[in-house]
Parts: structure tokens; C-alpha cells; sequence
């Protein structure tokens, strides 16, 4: 057996990436391809009056100008997604007059070149009526969830044990607080992009998608056509973050356009169409309220969570569902509801649900802690649950207080001053702070094939997806370690709709759930290698054994108990006349176990924060996380995930946010000037270190996730540092130098 997880091996694709040779959507050209722009609605409400299309079909290398006036009607047959919104219906894009937010499509143009296809655009003329839209989330009616009504959603509408109100009238130290989330975008470095070509009734897509799968399924749904007749096809992918979740409109529209002008078409969503076409993170508002005892116990904990969505679908996320089990509480009620508002619908941007309820709940646990005068990580070491007191049920491993020890430790929180102001660099104001972390283990239905070929190198196909986190490399580590042979000789490939169908790509479910699929698949072709050899083991005395005699070794076949001859995978694919020997496997969780156990990663997170004493300004210093996320398959890719999510959550904390003029809802800052993001100055001196887990019931690789969880909780440990440096207490984000004037 080899140890190839576990390795911190550098990323296969690594050179493929940084040479230029990865090839992304918008780079699969297609001759004879013309040029899509989308035209986008300039009012936030209301309906199209008429399209003045004639001037601009006669311009330059203007091919077509489409709209609702000419558009092929489309069949829009049912279907949803596991990550569509459970409720309401997907937007029918250009099969009507009526407006629903500021940026909707209401045309595309064509044209022979991206320049011609950009000045048409800008030269269409569309009238509306108009109505002020509502995008106001304080001013917008709170709604329950059609699916939240169901117990055990992941997403709940309301959860109580005991009586929380009651309890909070009597504690003897509480505290209560209103946290307002802003509204983020994912800003990924690569815009979305579909290239669409139509073959007779057959359509392929070369689109960015972390779903391919389920955009071979939406897109056949769309036009009526059979899955089988749409192919997508997605190598790369530059950054998501959750926004390729979705199969958005823009696929739609370019595989539309290709149909209407009989010719593959191109079409790349602007920056600042992003901000308003492909989801984002849902502004949010919620108030924690706490109840403890002297001695810091908790006795109540009241979560009240809203989050805005669309008024076409319910976007639900887990607001709320981490307080029920975070802290050991006899009394806690969570309510979480939702806010339609004249907007595009949301969707999962990293850490989604939990980064945002996370941040409240820590930021309140700490505001408790200073008002009981303990330290932070003590107040949570009293309050730490032995089971999973929401549900009732065992956690399957969770390595909490381990991640204190080993986090502050790491990071040196000895050295933390209790008093707030009380630490300084010269004349900067210091300020640590922690937070807790979690994310849950989700775990969805996954398969995938294994060719063994004559050379002995070996085939791994999964429609699977990489946008950052290092896929090709890791799953050729569990290929190479079931098989046991070196990784070199594991070839993988994924992010095609025609491979085996796997689950998003997101969630921190692919290792679990692909890499599941992979050890099964390699399990399988060594089965169907053993009776191959049993039929014709040659000179290694295989010939005439049972499969149960024979077993395998660091990539050999052998009679089991013996060790002077076995076979080679080469040798294997001989014994079938020298065609490929072919393994698949399926992997998924049953049923029982998901009931029985309470899955999760947790983590301990800290922040250093220094303040100038003047002007407010904010830099964080340094930033260290410590997780329990099972098994860590390369901990080279975990650790650079891990950095990533972090300064995603001090982007969270400090910069990103998008603003809406209420008088449209145009997003007024729709672009990477005004719209900030951590770059490389802003980036602190991060670690992250992992905890020595073995869990063996989340799935059969022991693996938790960790793509997710390293975002959750950052925000909450570098607001709680901001508290720690100066004394103030800022509910709202991002914080900014006004928050501390």
C-alpha cells in the first residue's frame, strides 16, 4: 500500500496554469463564431414599452438583435437542481415584457466582432414603465420559508428546546445585539463565459460551470430536448466561489443566440454584470440574545435570523442551524425568515449560512465574555457540549477543544492583555480576537470509472469540477492510494456532462463525495483484475485461485501468504487481450448513518488587528486557524485552502460590500475600484493547522471538508480583535474607518 494521502504534493495542473496552456470557457473558440452582449434592464421594476431594434441591425457586422419580441419561445420544462432555490421559478429569460430588477436581460446582440457586438448594445433603445423597486432589506416584509416549514430542512424556520425567552428574563448576565450582514459579490477572477454550438438538435456548451451535470440537465430542460443531447464541457475554472453554482440565464441566452443565428456564439458577462446576474452573498440582519449564569454556563440563547431573496425564488442558506449545537444550552430558539426584494436572486457564496450566523453568534459569545470579565476561549470551554443537544444525537468526531489548545497555543493568545486598548505596538492599538468555526459534512450521491490500459497508467473520470482547491491533484492521490501505484501514473480528467455524474462542487463535498466514488471505482477494477487473473495467472501461480485467495500489495497481485511472485496491472490487462480493464463505483451515504450521527468540521480561528489611534484606519496582522477537518488528504492544498477562506473572511470583515441606489436598485459600486477586496497588501501572515482526526463514520476516506469552513468565523475573530484594540463594538458589516469615528 502506498501513502499517497497525506502527501503535500504540488498541483498537477500547476504548470498547465501558470504557462497559459489551461484552457478556460471563453477560450474554446469555434470557427465561424460571432459575439453575444446582453443588453440589461435600466429600471429596477416595471415593464418593456418597446425595443427600437432598426437602427442598430444595420450597423456594422450586427448579425441579430433578440429580444422578447422575437425570441424563440422556450419550453422551460421542470427541473431543480439541488442547489436551485426550493421554491419558485427560475427566470424565463426574453420570453416576456415584464422587469423584476435592475440588470435583467431584455436583449442580445450579435455581431462579427466583440467591439461591434459592445456598441450595438450600447446603442439599443428600450423604453419601460417603471415603478420604484423595493431593495430596501430594513424596510421589506420578513417571510417564513415554504420549505423551512419542514423539520429537519437544513435550513429551519424555527427551532426551540426548552423556553429561551423565559430563561434570558432570569439569567443572571445577558446580552443582545443586532449584527447587519452586507450584501456580498463573488468577483472571481474569471467572468462567467459560455461558448454554444448547435449540431442539428444536438447543443454543446463550453461553459464555466462548478455543476456541470446539472447544466446539461437545466439547458435540456430549457429548450425540451433530451439530456443525453447537450454535452458541457468545463476543464478549468478561474475562481468561483459559488457563483458557477447556478446554471444562470447568460447559458441560456448564448445557446439561444447560437440556435437564432445558426452559428456558434460567444458570450462573457461583464464585470459589472456579474454583480447583478450570478447570485451573491444575501444581506442579512440578526439579533442574538444570551443568557448565562455567574460562572459563564449558558442558560439561554435566542438567534433571530433574516436574509433577503428575490421575489421569483425563496434562496434559502443555514442562517441559524449552527446555534442549536455550537454551545451546551438547556433554552435556545432560532427563527430564520426571509426578505423579498425587487432583486436578483441570490445564492451560496462560501462558508454560505454559516459565515454569516457564525459572525453573529461569536461576535455576542465574546461581547458575554467581557461583560463576565473571563477570557473568550474560557467562556467556550465551559459551555462546550458533549453531544449534539439540537438533534440529541453523538457527534461523529469533533475536535473543538483540541483546536483551542492547538490554536492558541500557535498563535500565543497567552499574551493577550484581558482589558480592551490595553495592547500596543508603539502608537497602534493591538487587538486579538477568536472565534469558533463549522461547517457540516455534507455528503452527496457520486460516481465514477477507473480504465486500467495496457501500459499499466490508469484513467480516472468523474464530472467532477476545479476551481481552485487543487481536484486534479488530489484525486489522483486516492486513485494512486487504492491502487496502490504512484501518482504519476494516474491520469485524471473531469468536467465533462458525458463523464460519471458527480455532486456540486461545493459544500465541501468533493473528496467526500467524488473521492468516495474513486476509492469505490479503483476497488472495483482490482475485483474484475482477480478474477482475470484467476482465469489466467501465467507463471505467478494465479491461474485457478479464488479471487478471495489472492490480495493485493503496493500495486501487485499476489497469492495471499506468499510473496515471491504476483502481477502487475500491465500484466493484468494481458490476461484480458490487451483491452482496457474497466472499474466504476458509486458512493453515498445511507440513510440510517445521517440520523444516528451529527457531522461536522470545527475549527478555532484567531486575528491580530492593529489600529491607528488617529484615523482609524485597520490592518490585520496576522491570522492563524486550527482545524478539525478529518482526514487532510494533501496537506500542502488544505493549508492553501485554508489561506484562501481566511482572507476571504477579513475581505468579509473589513471591505466587501455592495451598495444599490434604492431608486433602481442599480449596484453603484459594480467594479473592482470601489468594490474591495483583500490583494496582496492587504494580506496578513496566515497559518492554518490541523488536528490529527480520525473519523471514520462521515464517509469511507474519513474526510470532513475544509473548502467552506475556512472562511467561517474569520470575520467574528477580526471584529472581535477590532473590540479588543479599541473598546468598540460594531455590529454591522464590513467594518470601516467611519465605524470607529
Amino acid at each position: 500500500m502506498t501513502t499517497a494521502i497525506g502527501k503535500s504534493l504540488s498541483r498537477i495542473d500547476g504548470r498547465l496554469k501558470v504557462t497559459g496552456q489551461a484552457t478556460y470557457a471563453a477560450e474554446f473558440n469555434q470557427e465561424g463564431q460571432a459575439h453575444a452582449v446582453i443588453v440589461g434592464s435600466t429600471v429596477g421594476l416595471g415593464r418593456i414599452e418597446s425595443i427600437d431594434s432598426a437602427a442598430v441591425e444595420k450597423m456594422p457586422g450586427v448579425v441579430a438583435v433578440i429580444s422578447h419580441l422575437n425570441a424563440q419561445r422556450l419550453a422551460y420544462n421542470e427541473h431543480r437542481g439541488p442547489i436551485d432555490p426550493p421554491a419558485g421559478e427560475r427566470l424565463h429569460v426574453l420570453q416576456g415584457s415584464e422587469v423584476r430588477f435592475f440588470g435583467e436581460p431584455v436583449a442580445i446582440v450579435v455581431a462579427e466582432t466583440l467591439d461591434q457586438a459592445e456598441h450595438a448594445a450600447n446603442a439599443l433603445k428600450v423604453t419601460y414603465s417603471a415603478r420604484p423597486p423595493q431593495v430596501d432589506a430594513h424596510a421589506g416584509e420578513q417571510v417564513v420559508p415554504a420549505v423551512a416549514r419542514r423539520p429537519g430542512a437544513r435550513a429551519e424556520a424555527d427551532v426551540a428546546r426548552g423556553d429561551a425567552d423565559k430563561a434570558l428574563e432570569t439569567a443572571a448576565v445577558k446580552v443582545e445585539a443586532e449584527y447587519v450582514i452586507a450584501r456580498e459579490n463573488h468577483n472571481p477572477m474569471e467572468p462567467h463565459a459560455t461558448i454554444a454550438a448547435w449540431d442539428g438538435d444536438r447543443l454543446t456548451l463550453w461553459s464555466k460551470s462548478q455543476f456541470v451535470v446539472n447544466e446539461q440537465a437545466e439547458i435540456a430542460a430549457v429548450f425540451g430536448l433530451p439530456p443525453e443531447n447537450v454535452q458541457v464541457i468545463c476543464p478549468f475554472i478561474g475562481g468561483a466561489f459559488g457563483t458557477s453554482l447556478r446554471t444562470w440565464p447568460h447559458v441560456t441566452l448564448a445557446a439561444l443566440a447560437a440556435r437564432h443565428v445558426n452559428r456558434p456564439v460567444k458570450l462573457v458577462l461583464t464585470r459589472k454584470q456579474m454583480f447583478f446576474a450570478t447570485g451573491h452573498r444575501p444581506y442579512t440582519l440578526q439579533r442574538i440574545a444570551l443568557g448565562a449564569q455567574p460562572d459563564g454556563k449558558l442558560i439561554g440563547i435566542v438567534h433571530e435570523g433574516a436574509g433577503e431573496t428575490s421575489r421569483y425564488e425563496e434562496f434559502m442558506e443555514a442562517l441559524t442551524s449552527v446555534t442549536s449545537f455550537m454551545y451546551s444550552c438547556p433554552n435556545v430558539r432560532t427563527s430564520y425568515r426571509l426578505i423579498p426584494l425587487d432583486a436578483s436572486t441570490p445564492t451560496y457564496m462560501r462558508g454560505p449560512g454559516e459565515a454569516s450566523g457564525i459572525h453573529a453568534l461569536e461576535c455576542a459569545v465574546d461581547e458575554l465574555a467581557y461583560k463576565l470579565q473571563m477570557d473568550p476561549i474560557d467562556l467556550r470551554r465551559i459551555n462546550e457540549p458533549q453531544i449534539d443537544e439540537g438533534r440529541q444525537v453523538p457527534f461523529s468526531s469533533r475536535s473543538m477543544l483540541k483546536c483551542y489548545d492547538l490554536g492558541a497555543e500557535r498563535f500565543g493568545w497567552s499574551r493577550r492583555t484581558p482589558e480592551p486598548g490595553s495592547m500596543r505596538d508603539g502608537r497602534l492599538l493591538i487587538g486579538y480576537g477568536m472565534a469558533n468555526a463549522s461547517y457540516p459534512c455534507l455528503f452527496a450521491p457520486a460516481s465514477a470509472r477507473v480504465r486500467l490500459l495496457p501500459d499499466g497508467t490508469v484513467e480516472v473520470e468523474a464530472a467532477a469540477s476545479d476551481m481552485g482547491p487543487g481536484t486534479y491533484t488530489s484525486m489522483s492521490q486516492v486513485a494512486a492510494e487504492y491502487l496502490g501505484i504512484p501518482v504519476e501514473r494516474i491520469r485524471f480528467s473531469l468536467g465533462r456532462s458525458d463523464f460519471p455524474a458527480t455532486p456540486p462542487h461545493g459544500g465541501s463535498m468533493t473528496m467526500a463525495s467524488v473521492g468516495s466514488a474513486i476509492r469505490a471505482a479503483c476497488l472495483d477494477l482490482q475485483a474484475k483484475a482477480a478474477v482475470l487473473a484467476a482465469k489466467g495467472g501465467g507463471n505467478a501461480g494465479l491461474a485457478g485461485q479464488s479471487p478471495e485467495a489472492l490480495e493485493w500489495r503496493d500495486g501487485m497481485l499476489f497469492v495471499k501468504g506468499r510473496s515471491d511472485r504476483g502481477v502487475t496491472y500491465a500484466d493484468l490487462v494481458s490476461y484480458g487481450g490487451e483491452s482496457p480493464l474497466v472499474g466504476e463505483g458509486t458512493a453515498a451515504r445511507d440513510a440510517e448513518t445521517g440520523q444516528k450521527y451529527s457531522m461536522h468540521s470545527f475549527g478555532a480561528v484567531f486575528a491580530e488587528v492593529a489600529i491607528d489611534p488617529d484615523v482609524k484606519t485597520i490592518k490585520v496582522r496576522r491570522a492563524l486557524g486550527a482545524y478539525g477537518v478529518g482526514r487532510v488528504v494533501n496537506p500542502k492544498l488544505a493549508t492553501s485552502q485554508c489561506i484562501g477562506g481566511m482572507i476571504g473572511g477579513i475581505g468579509m470583515a473589513i471591505m466587501e460590500r455592495t451598495l444599490l441606489d434604492r431608486r433602481n436598485g442599480c449596484p453603484i459600486n459594480a467594479h473592482m475600484a470601489d468594490y474591495l477586496v483583500p490583494v496582496n497588501l492587504d494580506t496578513p501572515h496566515i497559518e492554518a493547522h490541523f488536528i490529527d482526526e480520525e473519523d471514520t463514520i462521515v464517509n469511507p476516506l474519513g474526510v470532513k471538508g475544509l473548502g467552506e469552513i475556512a472562511l467561517v468565523g474569520m470575520s467574528a475573530a477580526v471584529s472581535n480583535a477590532i473590540h479588543h484594540a479599541t473598546g468598540r463594538r460594531v455590529h454591522e458589516l464590513p467594518i470601516m474607518i467611519e465605524s470607529l469615528l
